[in-house]
């Protein structure tokens, strides 16, 4: 089992996301609803604070099992769609690591806690817990199933962005498990939630065209990285992605 990447140019990447925010909203999917469930089961205490809700993708259903929640996100667009979908959340814009808030209930990131600096990440949740409080962390995993586009389109990134690190997608047995500093809290429990989603062309251009790495690339070499994917779906009618979302819970100290 491999151990957690950590974002290439981290400090840059995390801020590119406002950029594509109506694109975000409309084409970012939600989380199984299990997991929130699960989450509820898992924590004890309603007032959570979200880090990095996007537009609202997590928080619409974290209000709807009775959390009163609080987001800070970095993006002034983000929060913007965030406040409309999720008008019952009090959404800020600020850096959660410089952000003096009040201790809570639960922190909670879904898709968000790797943009976090890695030697602080722990450390900035546990100061905004309050004794005895759950950090809840959601990775979501793009992983490889049995449909022959994600080993095929691996030319097409290879051949437009050439970088040592291009890769597949990883095997589900492959996936790492997000290492939590035991300093500062309790061992933590996990879960997996395999989701299947089937796309067309243009629903699967309009998805990755959300994702940091996509969006930092040159306009030019994005639309051939484009033109050759969407190329490659058409061909095939449909797509399927398999998406594992990870949950890892963990008590402050």
């Amino acid at each position: 089992m491999v151990r957690m990447r950590e974002h290439r140019d981290r400090e840059q990447l995390r801020v590119t996301f406002g950029s594509v925010a109506e694109q975000y909203d409309r084409a970012r999917p939600s989380y199984p609803p299990r997991l929130f469930d699960d989450l509820v089961g898992l924590t004890r205490g309603k007032r959570l604070l979200e880090i990095g809700c996007g537009t609202g993708q997590a928080t619409r259903d974290l209000v709807a099992r009775g959390f009163d929640v609080t987001c800070v996100d970095l993006s002034p667009e983000l929060a913007a769609f965030a406040r409309r979908n999720v008008p019952e959340a009090e959404i800020v814009v600020a850096d959660v690591e410089a952000w003096e808030g009040p201790q809570f209930d639960v922190v909670a990131s879904f898709t968000a806690f790797h943009w976090l600096a890695p030697e602080t990440r722990f450390a900035t949740a546990a100061r905004l817990l309050r004794p005895g409080g759950t950090l809840a962390v959601v990775h979501t995993h793009h992983v490889r199933n049995d449909d022959p586009f994600w080993l095929a389109s691996q030319a097409d990134y290879d051949e437009v962005v050439p970088r040592p690190d291009n890769r597949p997608p990883p095997l589900p047995n492959e996936l790492s498990e997000l290492e939590v500093d035991a300093a500062l809290f309790e061992p933590p429990v996990r879960r997996r939630y395999p989701v299947e989603t089937e796309y067309t062309a243009d629903e699967y251009l309009a998805l990755i065209g959300t994702y940091s790495e996509t969006i930092a690339l040159p306009d030019a070499q994005r639309a051939e990285l484009f033109r050759r994917l969407h190329a490659r779906a058409a061909a095939q009618g449909t797509l399927r992605k398999l998406v594992i979302y990870a949950l890892t819970a963990a008590e402050r100290r």
